[in-house]
């Protein structure tokens, strides 16, 4: 009897054993092995292969002539937004232009709203650790803006300590003025802070100097502004999402878009080319 009752005991453990998910580890490893799998696969995923599987480059921008800004058709045009098209052609793929908050920049590339931020972007430490960045392709300053009529009362730094600063949010420029210890408003874009100048509501702004010469002075809508004393020297690149194989790819296209003129001819049409960095 005891063994007829160890016999059926048996069975049944034997049983709930052949159960899906019971009495085995083979089935959790082979999930955990599937799992891990899956996780080296994305972490290894090309993103240049994404962007061609897609069939557009989403590049994140702000509105900055001459780097990237709408012609009179609607289109976006400027050095930044006429390479990126060729860069996007030369993939096989469309450039599509997204308008972006400056300071959400990572944000935005690393949730895949966009796949690379291209807007005359300065390569700082912050930049280079967030993003994988491309060599740099043009030479910038950030500049103090300020109305013509009082810019003989500022020529030094010494001479910025009681005005009141507009900046972009998250830009070279908030991080200059931050370092002077200066006092500063932080607006959406570059743009909007040479509004705050032409309308009183700030006494100056600091911009890129490429769009202080593009943007401002005789024939532009701020006649009334100038720029005096450069604060630093530095570079624009291309950042892309940290590893992503498209910062390499887009070195090259540079190199070749340099060595067969068609970067120069790009620069000059904007004029730029004084600010060009030999690839």
């Amino acid at each position: 009897m005891k063994r007829r009752i160890l016999s059926v005991l048996l069975c049944a453990a034997f049983a709930v054993s052949m159960l899906p998910g019971c009495g085995s580890d083979s089935s959790n490893a082979d999930s955990s092995a599937s799992s891990d799998n899956t996780a080296s696969d994305d972490s290894q995923e090309s993103d240049m292969q994404y962007v061609k599987d897609k069939g557009t480059l989403v590049v994140g921008i702000t509105n900055f002539e001459p780097m990237d800004y709408k012609d009179e058709n609607g289109e976006w045009v400027g050095f930044d937004a006429d390479m990126a098209k060729a860069f996007a052609e030369s993939l096989g793929v469309e450039a599509e232009f997204v308008e972006i908050d400056w300071d959400n920049k990572v944000l935005e590339l690393d949730g895949k709203s966009i796949d690379c931020v291209w807007n005359g972007m300065t390569l700082t430490d912050e930049v280079t650790s967030a993003m994988e960045c491309t060599n740099a392709y043009l030479n910038n300053a950030q500049v103090v803006v300020v109305p013509a009529d009082v810019a003989d009362q500022y020529q030094d730094t010494d001479s910025l300590s009681d005005l009141n600063f507009a900046v972009e949010a998250g830009s070279a420029g908030e991080e200059q003025v931050s370092a002077l210890g200066l006092n500063y408003t932080a607006v959406t874009a570059q743009a909007d802070a040479l509004m705050e100048v032409e309308g009183g509501t700030c006494d100056a702004a600091v911009i890129d100097s490429l769009m202080a010469s593009a943007m401002i002075g005789k024939g532009t809508s701020y006649e009334d502004l100038t720029y005096t004393i450069g604060l630093n020297s530095e570079e624009y690149g291309v950042g892309f999402r940290k590893g992503s194989d498209l910062a390499e790819e887009l070195n090259n296209f540079f190199a070749e878009s340099y060595a067969d003129g068609s970067m120069q001819e790009c620069a000059e049409t904007y004029k730029v080319q004084a600010a060009l960095i030999e690839q």
